[in-house]
């Protein structure tokens, strides 16, 4: 898999968010006029799947942003460390929903990003 869509709220607080409290890296951002753009994020030096940050465009799609798996974790960022991550993060200002966990499978927290879409922060066991 290689790029995921994300309803947003708005392109440019997105990428702020995105870029400055995850440490991810813009990779696009084209402008295709009437306010339709092609924005994708996704951690610096394109390891892992990207994010194409998505505007909604209808009250269908607003009603969806924060919510797009009915409250689940969506989306897992996967680190080497995940204590030097998880300071980070927090000094950014994220939301972890949750003390870190160390399961059977790796350290994990869920976090929430700007529109309460929850993720988890995992260092899988090797």
């Amino acid at each position: 898999m290689a790029t995921v869509a994300l309803v947003v709220r708005d392109y440019d607080e997105a990428i702020a968010w995105y870029v400055e409290k995850l440490g991810f890296e813009l990779f696009e951002n084209i402008d295709f006029g009437g306010g339709k753009r092609w924005v994708t994020v996704g951690p610096a030096g394109g390891n892992g799947a990207r994010l194409l940050l998505a505007q909604a465009k209808d009250e269908a799609e607003l009603s969806r942003i924060g919510d797009q798996t009915g409250g689940r974790v969506f989306l897992f960022l996967e680190t080497d460390d995940f204590s030097r991550d998880h300071a980070s993060m927090l000094a950014a200002g994220v939301e972890f929903r949750e003390a870190p966990r160390h399961e059977a499978y790796g350290s994990v927290a869920v976090f929430a990003d700007l529109y309460g879409n929850l993720w988890d922060l995992i260092e899988p066991r090797r």
